[in-house]
């Protein structure tokens, strides 16, 4: 069975021209939503844009909100902020969840995650550890008696 190699979504491998043609508009356009941090591209060392394949979709979202939606760019803006910042949440998510997945039942009873997303299991009554990221949100679920 052959292994095809994966593409990485992020590595910049378009330059603006071809960026803008995937994209379906104008390279003018593709500098405009730079300056604006909409879709921000790599540099090269002469300075030059350099797109990924992730940032083409971002670029046709952009479109599509703007054309389809009538959303404008500041609006544009705050949505696609929105998204990374779900999508960030939603990572750190799934590392406490496999974090949590290795505890034992007793040690997922209590238990205290800082912002950082560092999970401790405590024992009954003991406080978190005070750490320089600032506060920590502690957990405790009550074991069901029958």
């Amino acid at each position: 069975m052959a292994h095809t190699p994966r593409v990485d979504d992020h590595a910049p491998v378009f330059v603006i021209s071809v960026a803008a043609e995937l994209s379906g508009m104008h390279p003018q356009t593709l500098r405009q939503y730079d300056r604006l941090g909409l879709v921000i591209p790599q540099r090269t060392r002469g300075r030059g844009r350099r797109y990924s394949t992730r940032d083409i979709t971002r670029l046709r979202e952009i479109q599509a909100l703007s054309q389809d939606q009538g959303i404008n760019l500041a609006g544009i803006k705050r949505i696609l902020e929105l998204q990374d910042e779900v999508a960030a949440l939603e990572g750190t998510l799934e590392s406490v969840r496999e974090r949590l997945s290795t505890m034992t039942p007793a040690q997922r009873r209590v238990f205290s995650a800082d912002r950082d997303g560092e999970i401790s299991a405590l024992r009954r009554g003991e406080r978190p550890r005070r750490r320089s990221s600032g506060s920590a949100m502690v957990v405790w679920r009550p074991t069901r008696r029958s």
